[in-house]
C-alpha cells in the first residue's frame, strides 16, 4: 500500500518534473525561433543510397539529421505547436499522478471526481500526444522537401512519412477505460449501500 509519506512524494515528485518538463519545452520551443537547430528529418525516397558497404550490401538513408541555420517561420510554428501538444500530454500525466497523490492522501480514492480526473486525463492524453506526433512528423518533412533532400522521382508519390508511436494512445485510451471501471464500480458500490 502506498503510506500518506508515499502519497506527498509523489505529489512534490509531479510538480517538479512538470515544472522541469515544461522548461525544457519552452526552451525548445524558442530556439526554434532564435538560433540553428538540429533535427532528425524523415527521407521519403530511397535515391539517396549508401555506397561502399561490405559485403556487396546495399542499402539507402531513412533518415537525416540536418542542422538549420534558420528554420522558416510556419515549420518553427508547427514544431512549436508539436513540442506543446505533446508537453500537454505529458501534463495530462502528471497531473493524474499528482491527484492520485492527493486522493490517496485524503484516503477518498473512488469519488465521481476520481474518475473525471482519470478519464480527462487519459482523453488529454491520448488526443494531445497523438496530434503533437501527426504535427511534429508534417513539420520535419515539410523541413525535408524544403532543404532538398526528399528529391523524389515522377513516379513516387509520399503522403506521410515519419515514426509513429501508438503508445499515448493506447495509454490514454487505457486510462479512459479505468475511468469507466471505477464509474461502474461506484455504481456498484451505491447499490450495494442502498440495499444494507
Amino acid at each position: 500500500m502506498v503510506s500518506r509519506a508515499d502519497a506527498l512524494f509523489l505529489m512534490i515528485a509531479s510538480v517538479a518534473a512538470s515544472a522541469a518538463t515544461t522548461a525544457a519545452t519552452v526552451a525548445g520551443i524558442a530556439g526554434y525561433f532564435t538560433g540553428p537547430v538540429t533535427l532528425e528529418l524523415p527521407i521519403a525516397t530511397d535515391h539517396l543510397t549508401v555506397s561502399e558497404l561490405g559485403l556487396q550490401a546495399t542499402g539507402h538513408y531513412t533518415a537525416l539529421q540536418a542542422t538549420v541555420t534558420n528554420l522558416p517561420s510556419g515549420d518553427a510554428v508547427l514544431l512549436s505547436w508539436a513540442a506543446a501538444l505533446n508537453q500537454i500530454g505529458i501534463l495530462g500525466i502528471l497531473v493524474l499522478v499528482f491527484m492520485l497523490g492527493y486522493r490517496l492522501r485524503s484516503s477518498t480514492l473512488f469519488t465521481a471526481g476520481s474518475v473525471w480526473i482519470v478519464g480527462a486525463c487519459g482523453a488529454v492524453l491520448a488526443v494531445a500526444a497523438t496530434g503533437g506526433q501527426v504535427v511534429d512528423q508534417i513539420a520535419r518533412g515539410r523541413l525535408a522537401e524544403a532543404i532538398g533532400v526528399n528529391k523524389r522521382s515522377a513516379e513516387e508519390g509520399v503522403i506521410f512519412v515519419g515514426e509513429f508511436d501508438l503508445t499515448p494512445l493506447m495509454a490514454g485510451l487505457v486510462l479512459v477505460l479505468v475511468a469507466c471501471v471505477f464509474e461502474y464500480g461506484r455504481r456498484l458500490q451505491k447499490d450495494a449501500e442502498g440495499l444494507v
